[in-house]
Formats: structure tokens, C-alpha cells, sequence
């Protein structure tokens, strides 16, 4: 990404001098499209992988020679607000109200609703960085549900909670290595969560998007973000097919009304946002969830047998991707860089 660095005293404080070219075209994006914390994401990681021995908190940004950019590199600490109350709300004391499947209310603590959810949401193989990114939003959705109202489904939209015994009997082998391991994850952020505008946000979550993850005008913390690691995942493409006999059956209605299926508008994301089959007009979203497609970026080629549906990426697209999320974690980011990269407008914080 730089092609060089020096590290110089500038009022007698190092700092580091990063080079770019605008020859190359992803010079042009970080200096210009970039955002800070991206860019300071990026930064740290050239900085860890190339094991360069710098401690200062600040980087200037030169390509060809200009400085157009000011990095302020300060210690993950402070990146961190310090909420002095609610002393009780550690994972071990704080207790939730759950409502199980069956409709039975229980009283847990914090940190068995976390293991159970984690268990249920997230892959035993997943980087320990990306578990602790996926922690502090799981747990920020608990604390929303107790504040706003009382308790918390254990069915959800946002994410499932199964008692962690469950999973004894299923991974034998594997139980208790993954255990330990989303144990640390919960302890290492103990009392962390999200805000925006000092209000809990809702952790939307997906497995991979279609390159891009969504905007969305009711959640200004949502913002379109690339997640180009996501055309390596397995889930990434799908393709669907449905005989006419069985979409009739779906949609209540003839083969050759189906057969005029026609997308009329998509969203900035190349998403289905309005589509029409037959006299009837549907969103995106309402299609997918009907013909069980991964995604609402969705290719639609009709034959004279079947409709066959090729869709990218899986999940509504909103929030953090879990491979992107993965891959990042790999690469050397942190779980605080990665929900900072997926939510960019947050606030991180902890209670004391």
C-alpha cells in the first residue's frame, strides 16, 4: 500500500511520513475517499506487519510529495468512552430476562446469554478479533432489549440465543476449545457496547455481502461500505432454481403472469428494491424472504421450465459482515477497527 515510510521529529515528537503515488489507482481512493478511521485502520496494520518500530500518534499522508492527510494514531484506550456508572453491569452480575421459544421466562446472567448467542451465531473457526467484534454487538443488542423493554426473545431477527449445553451434544469434540475461546472473547470486552447519538443501536449482522454492505435512511449508523474480501466467501454466489409448478404455488397465480416477472427499481447496492410479478408489486425484501433467496441482489433468468435465481452475497447486506469481518482479522485489525470499519459513525464505550 506505501511504498515508503520514514519516521522523523517534527516539534520534537516522532512522526511517521507514509508515501504514496497517485499512479496507483487505490492511492487515489485513500486520499480522497478514504475515511479517517479507515485510514488509520490501515495504517496500524502496515505498521504491525512490517514491524516498524514506532510509538508516536501521528502519521502524515504524502503522495507525490504533498502531505494531504493527518493521522491521528492514539492508543485503543482512548478510543474507548468511559460511561462512570451502571458498576453492576458486568457480565458475570448483570441479569437478563429471556423469553425462550417455548414462551418460558428465565433470569440468566449476561454472560451465559452471550455464550448461547455466540454459539448459535458465529463459526468455531472465526478469528478471535472478529468474535470480539461480534461480542460487543451482541451484547449491545441485550442491554437495548433490557433498557426498552424488560426482556429479550430469545428468537429474534438480529440474532438466536440456544442454551450452550445444546451445543455440548452436537460438538463433542470441539466444545470445550470453542468455549474457552468465546469465553475470551465475552471477558476481554466485558461492559463494552455501540451508541449512536448516546442511544443503543440495533447490531444488524450478515454472513457476507454482495461487495458492498447498505445504507439504510432509518439507520444513519448504516452506511454503504466496501467489503470487497466477500467475493472469496463460499456463501457469496448461489444459484436457485424453481420449477413454474412450484412458484404457482408460491405466488397464487399462473405461469405466464410469473413469466412477465419484471424488477423495477434497485438500490444503490445493486439490491432489489421493487419488483412485479404479475398485478403484483412487492419489495425486495418480502421476495426474498418468499422464495427463501439468500440475498435481494438477485440475476433472474426466465426459460420456458423454470425461473432460475442467481443471487451475491447472503444476508440483507446491513452492518457488519462476518467473512469481510474475518478476513480483516486475519490481516491484523482489531475487533474495535473492525466494528469501526463496518459502523463508522459509532461510539464505542464501557461501563466503569
Amino acid at each position: 500500500m506505501f511504498y515508503r515510510y520514514e519516521i522523523k521529529k517534527v516539534n520534537n515528537e516522532d512522526v511517521l511520513y507514509l508515501y504514496l503515488t497517485m499512479a496507483y489507482e487505490f492511492s487515489k481512493e485513500l486520499g480522497v475517499q478514504a475515511s479517517d478511521q479507515d485510514l488509520k485502520r490501515r495504517t496500524k496494520n502496515f505498521i504491525k506487519n512490517n514491524h516498524i518500530q514506532f510509538h508516536g500518534k501521528k502519521a502524515f499522508l504524502i503522495i507525490d510529495g504533498i502531505i494531504v492527510k493527518t493521522i491521528e494514531l492514539n492508543e485503543e484506550g482512548d478510543d474507548i468512552e468511559i460511561v462512570h456508572e451502571k458498576s453492576d453491569y458486568s457480565d458475570e452480575n448483570y441479569l437478563v430476562t429471556l423469553e425462550l421459544e417455548t414462551h418460558i421466562i428465565v433470569e440468566i446472567t449476561l454472560k451465559e446469554y452471550l455464550l448461547g448467542v455466540l454459539f448459535a451465531n458465529t463459526s468455531f473457526q472465526m478469528e478471535l478479533e472478529t468474535l470480539k467484534a461480534l461480542t460487543v454487538l451482541y451484547r449491545t443488542y441485550a442491554l437495548k432489549e433490557m433498557h426498552d423493554n424488560k426482556k429479550i426473545m430469545a428468537i429474534n431477527p438480529y440474532q438466536i440465543y440456544r442454551a450452550p449445553s445444546y451445543y455440548k451434544l452436537i460438538w463433542i469434540q470441539d466444545y470445550n476449545s470453542t468455549y474457552q475461546k468465546l469465553l475470551e472473547a465475552i471477558k476481554s470486552t466485558d461492559r463494552e457496547f455501540i451508541t449512536y447519538h448516546n442511544q443503543y443501536i440495533i447490531p444488524f449482522v450478515h454472513i457476507c455481502s454482495n461487495g458492498y454492505t447498505s445504507s439504510h435512511k432509518d439507520y444513519p449508523y448504516l452506511e454503504k461500505r466496501p467489503s470487497l474480501w466477500d467475493y472469496a466467501s463460499p456463501q457469496f454466489l448461489k444459484v436457485i432454481d424453481y420449477e413454474y409448478e412450484k412458484l404457482e404455488h408460491i405466488f397464487q397465480m399462473k405461469k405466464e403472469a410469473i413469466k412477465n416477472m419484471e424488477i423495477l427499481s434497485l438500490t444503490d447496492n445493486n439490491r432489489i428494491q421493487n419488483i412485479k410479478i404479475g398485478s403484483t408489486t412487492m419489495d425486495g425484501n418480502s421476495f426474498r424472504k418468499l422464495l427463501n433467496l439468500p440475498s435481494e441482489d438477485v440475476t433472474i433468468i426466465i426459460d420456458q421450465k423454470k425461473i432460475r435465481f442467481i443471487t451475491r452475497g447472503c444476508g440483507m447486506g446491513y452492518g457488519l459482515s462476518q467473512f469481510g469481518a474475518n478476513e480483516m482479522a486475519k490481516s491484523g485489525s482489531n475487533y474495535m477497527e473492525i466494528i469501526r470499519y463496518y459502523y463508522p459513525k459509532i461510539m464505542i464505550k464501557r461501563f466503569l
